[in-house]
């Protein structure tokens, strides 16, 4: 009975420790995750402003680390190798069903995606992709969910097209080499296809899946961190707001500053008209589309990526609440 009755204590001392929303000591150090990726423009912003820096105070420390997909970043989070950061919201929903362990707690970048079809492919509408093979960054992600959506608006299914997972940099290659009829992909690779590989634009950031409402980047944290650090939360999204107001205001110079932020740590060098083309594409912001987020999910357990939908407690607007009132 003693054994039974400790090895219960045991069980539920490790669920408890393992619950998101379990005591953190404050930090001392903030870890910010992103994507080398031009949806990532507002976290490169405020990095390079110095915007975090300015919000934490001197005291806090900053590290960083980039991800080159949503499940990469997701899995690191969940492992709590970082705090907060930049992602897209259908990995950080497949995650949450799984592991509700973290929050949404501001938008980040809508639009910014487009769907573009290969030049001699023949597709002049969503209705002749069936049959296609078609380029997404990976299984599960926005993209792959956007891609759906106006399949389904067009009567079409995922099983009448061939999704064929890539990395968006590699796309173009693809195309030349006439291995995909299109692709699912965000900017500024959509202007890359165009340029580079006499791509055809078929659906716009203005038409494709939800439009200007599309949600591609969203602010997610960790729920110990948030729960532990209101003011360090608060800061990240006072930091994230200047970002968006710095991308509005001056977008040639938040362009240069993306574009060299790229070639410092990646040593890739794009080039700044096209980029700069492509930025046309995207909506900074730190609004939140709840209803297209639950529209996403929808999606994502009909594909059977998640065994539901139900994603209540995903968002919480506290701290960006907080954020605007004070800023009245």
């Amino acid at each position: 009975m003693k054994k039974t009755l400790i090895g219960f204590l045991i069980m539920m001392t490790l669920i408890i420790a393992g619950c998101g929303g379990a005591s953190e000591d404050e930090a001392q150090e903030v870890r910010i995750g992103y994507f080398p990726n031009f949806t990532h423009i507002t976290t490169i912003i405020a990095l390079e402003n110095g915007y975090f820096q300015e919000e934490f105070g001197e005291d806090i420390s900053i590290d960083t680390m980039t991800f080159p997909d949503g499940s990469a970043f997701m899995e690191a989070m969940s492992t709590d190798e970082f705090d907060i950061g930049t992602v897209g919201p259908s990995p950080t929903t497949n995650t949450y069903l799984r592991n509700p362990a973290h929050e949404i707690i501001a938008g980040a970048v809508n639009g910014g995606a487009v769907l573009a079809t290969a030049e001699n492919a023949g597709i002049g509408s969503v209705e002749d992709l069936k049959g296609a093979r078609i380029a997404i960054p990976t299984i599960g992600s926005t993209q792959d969910i956007m891609l759906r959506k106006v399949l389904e608006d067009a009567g079409l299914t995922a099983d009448d097209v061939e999704m064929v997972p890539q990395a968006p940099a590699d796309t173009s290659t693809l195309f030349l080499q006439g291995d995909v009829d299109a692709a699912a992909t965000q900017e500024p690779w959509g202007v890359f296809l165009e340029n580079q590989a006499d791509a055809d634009i078929l659906l716009d950031e203005e038409e494709f899946a939800w439009g200007t409402e599309s949600t591609t980047t969203v602010v997610t944290a960790r729920q110990g961190f948030t729960d532990s650090n209101p003011e360090l939360t608060e800061g990240y999204i006072r930091a994230h707001m200047k970002a968006v107001e710095f991308f509005q205001q001056n977008q040639e110079e938040a362009v240069q500053i993306f574009v060299d932020h790229i070639a410092e740590i990646s040593g890739q060098e794009l080039d700044y008209e096209e980029t700069l083309e492509a930025s046309k594409r995207l909506n900074p912001t730190y609004e939140i589309n709840e209803e297209v987020l639950q529209e996403m999910a929808t999606i994502s357990s009909e594909a059977e990526y998640t065994p539901s939908d139900e994603i209540e407690g995903l968002v919480n607007t506290e701290f960006l609440d907080s954020v605007l009132e004070d800023a009245e």
